[in-house]
């Protein structure tokens, strides 16, 4: 990990359903401003540790800390400083998407609402289905809405599951584009989750692949290229499956 002062860090954390082991004592930290990848195969664990990062299931056992807090004693005054974006979450599908904009503004206590949605909905391209319900919308449009809706209170840690999905490869490039602007100028935390694996060596500078509830391997994309003698990321990330 780098020198940066860390801003989240995992100790031990475990987590049963159960007799399953589904998250096996994986110990990391994030630094601030780090823009780290989160790597897995379907069962490796992924969804369950964004889950405990975002305060949405107890650990078994171990720890999460973000900004030298604990999350579970302390979840009222952490939350307010993260967001989270999934295209597996809907929002409501019957509100607008200014209405659901302006229910998260509300609910994050963002101040000036209306200007920082009019200032998101242009930057992300979507002045033109403020009026529209979720449902209207293609799931590509989907997908840049709950990003606006991830930054909408501008969180100092942020957690991506797959937030290119559904999006054409040009549209992935410019969002890409945005979180790595975001990131620089605010020194947020970015967590990555994604199956694309080019897409997280070229966005991320630290990466985190788990297997079976485990971390195996961390490190900046070219120095596990390096270390596994491999020529891309992806090459590293089966050979790590083949070989467990």
């Amino acid at each position: 990990m780098t020198d940066k002062k860390i801003r989240v860090e995992a100790r031990s954390l475990t987590k049963y359903f159960g007799k399953f082991l589904a998250v096996d004592h994986l110990s990391f930290s994030l630094g601030k401003g780090s823009l780290t990848g989160l790597l897995g195969g379907n069962g490796a664990g992924k969804t369950t540790t964004i889950s405990m990062l975002l305060g949405l299931l107890n650990p078994t056992a171990g720890s999460v800390h973000v900004f030298n807090r604990d999350l579970t004693r302390e979840k009222g005054s952490i939350l307010p400083r993260m967001n989270f974006c999934s295209p597996y979450v809907d929002l409501p599908q019957r509100l607008t998407v200014w209405e659901n904009l302006s229910v998260f503004a509300r609910l994050y206590r963002v101040p000036q609402p209306r200007e920082r949605i009019e200032e998101l909905t242009e930057e992300f391209r979507l002045g033109d289905l403020l009026k529209k319900p979720i449902r209207r919308l293609s799931s590509g449009q989907k997908t840049r809405v709950s990003l606006v809706k991830a930054l909408i209170n501008q969180p100092d840690f942020l957690l991506l599951d797959e937030p290119t999905a559904s999006l054409s490869p040009d549209i992935s490039l410019w969002i890409r584009d945005r979180l790595q602007k975001y990131r620089d100028s605010t020194g947020a935390t970015i967590l990555f989750a994604s199956h694309d694996m080019r897409e997280v060596e070229l966005l991320c500078d630290h990466v985190m692949l788990m297997n079976r509830g485990k971390l195996v391997a961390q490190g900046s994309p070219d120095s596990l290229i390096k270390q596994y003698n491999c020529s891309s990321l992806e090459e590293v990330f089966l050979s790590l499956n083949r070989t467990d």
